[in-house]
């Protein structure tokens, strides 16, 4: 028998076998005085899930529970948690930990601290215990990852958002969206459809760019102002240097990737930001396409809290409603939605719910 707490949840064992879902019962850490207990009732379904039990990022501790858009209710809070109270809804990311003492920690960047821990697969450290994730029973928390999520947003429509939303929010309003910008997003996905309806929200003109013409209605309906396509002749010819920005959410940059058609886009000191992350992928770039026009190339990763609360806030007060399926969680489903999203099968985000029937009330 276990010496610590445990919970119960539905674990891959290995790459290989990375469709098979098996409900397993697993140790958690200790409840510290910051922790919040969480019980779950719903979890989003991230490309970030299919890349880790696949082995596509690289060798993980399994047997792994993923899951990192968890929406739920506190069960208990720590003695000394103050952000948090008993029996509120709220949200856990895709990441559980940082230091909160070195300078991108006290700088609202503590997405970017060197000791940050994601909600699955770290291990902690006095423990050696795995963090699992939102396919889950519970979840065990610090406070300061604990999101409350306003009256206003469903759960199942919150939960996406608390990655690929906010992995979409943070470099929209860290490089200026608003009124008076114009906004491309690359790639009209999870990522990308999310991208478009928070830079609608912020107030700027929001482009679509795809390869074809296929969502072209989709994106409209979530209020773009333009759409171009890559496959047709010419694409940016008419559009060159009229972007502030363009966010690139591409889950592929293979062979004929035009990187420098999109950079001609850009204004003078107008910023590529890219948040896809593909596996395996080389962004080739020529120092001659940053000379036209002076561009900037960077990247955003997740988000902080405060532009955590200030997304959740946002959605609440525009009624931003993301495109989700729901999924009743089972082993069986969660095998068919994995495998839907990994032949982009979904449009825009899968929510797995019934919670309760899958682990008791």
């Amino acid at each position: 028998m276990s010496k610590f707490d445990q919970y119960e949840g539905f674990q891959v064992e290995s790459p290989e076998t990375w469709t098979q879902f098996r409900k397993n019962k697993f140790d958690t850490k200790p409840f510290g005085d910051h922790d919040v207990e969480i019980k779950i009732d719903c979890c989003g379904v991230c490309a970030s899930d299919i890349h880790t039990i696949s082995g596509g990022w690289g060798a993980q501790n399994f047997p792994l529970a993923v899951g990192h858009e968890i929406v739920g209710k506190a069960l208990r809070v720590g003695p000394k948690v103050t952000l948090i109270k008993e029996g509120q809804r709220v949200g856990v990311g895709a990441q559980s930990w940082s230091c909160l003492e070195c300078r991108q920690c006290k700088n609202d960047n503590e997405t970017y601290c060197a000791k940050q821990m994601d909600t699955y697969g770290a291990v902690w450290p006095d423990t050696g215990i795995v963090a699992q994730g939102g396919f889950s029973s519970h979840v065990r928390t610090h406070e300061f990852w604990v999101f409350p999520i306003p009256d206003a947003l469903p759960s199942e429509l919150a939960a996406p958002m608390l990655c690929a939303g906010i992995t979409s929010y943070s470099p929209l309003v860290r490089n200026g969206a608003g009124p008076g910008k114009k906004v491309a997003v690359v790639g009209l996905g999870g990522l990308g459809h999310f991208a478009v309806l928070f830079s609608k929200a912020l107030g700027a003109e929001t482009w679509v760019i795809s390869r074809s013409h296929s969502k072209e209605a989709d994106a409209k309906k979530m209020g773009a102002d333009g759409y171009l396509a890559t496959g047709d002749k010419d694409w940016n010819k008419d559009h060159k240097m009229t972007f502030d920005l363009i966010i690139s959410t591409a889950n592929n940059f293979g062979e004929g990737f035009d990187l420098s058609g999109y950079l001609a886009l850009l204004d003078v000191h107008g910023k590529w930001i890219s948040v896809g992350l593909p596996e395996e992928a080389t962004l080739n770039i020529k120092p001659q396409d940053l000379l036209d026009n002076g561009c900037l190339i960077g990247a955003s990763h997740l988000g902080s809290r405060r532009e955590m609360l200030e997304m959740l806030q946002l959605a609440a007060d525009k009624g931003i409603k993301s495109w989700v399926e729901t999924v009743p969680i089972s082993p069986e489903n969660l095998s068919k939605t994995v495998q839907r999203l990994r032949n982009n099968d979904v449009r825009y985000r899968f929510t797995m719910t019934d919670y309760d029937k899958a682990f008791g009330a």
